[in-house]
């Protein structure tokens, strides 16, 4: 069974940084794609960032991340980090990762971690 796993998350002041790690582990054939979302409460949740496999497509950000934020993916640990830099209060969410990934039926199936929360506040 594939399973995505967050880790890294946590309290910081604000201009800090934090690191977000994403691990996939199960029977995976191939990753399509790689994503970073955020839900603050009271809000819907947003796309963050996202990191696509295949050559020629750059990765994608968030129009509130731009600049600061930036994602990496480790393909020979099924991995994805997201980096984030010169937090505010505004970046204060639970942070998820989901993966486009074909397991051992063959098939394509997309799957969410369970969450880390990032909380920015002096």
């Amino acid at each position: 069974q594939v399973q995505l796993v967050e880790s890294g998350g946590g309290s910081v002041q604000p201009g800090g940084s934090l690191r977000l790690s994403c691990a996939a582990s199960g029977i995976i054939r191939s990753i399509n794609a790689m994503r970073w979302y955020r839900q603050a409460p009271g809000k819907e949740r947003e796309l963050v960032a996202a990191i696509p496999v295949w050559s020629g497509r750059t990765t994608v950000y968030g129009d509130s991340v731009k600049g600061r934020f930036t994602i990496a993916r480790d393909s020979a640990k099924n991995t994805v980090n997201l980096q984030l830099n010169n937090l505010t209060p505004e970046d204060t969410a639970v942070y998820s990762c989901n993966a486009d990934i074909v397991g051992s039926e063959g098939w394509t199936s997309r799957y969410w971690g369970q969450g880390t929360q990032v909380t920015v506040s002096s």
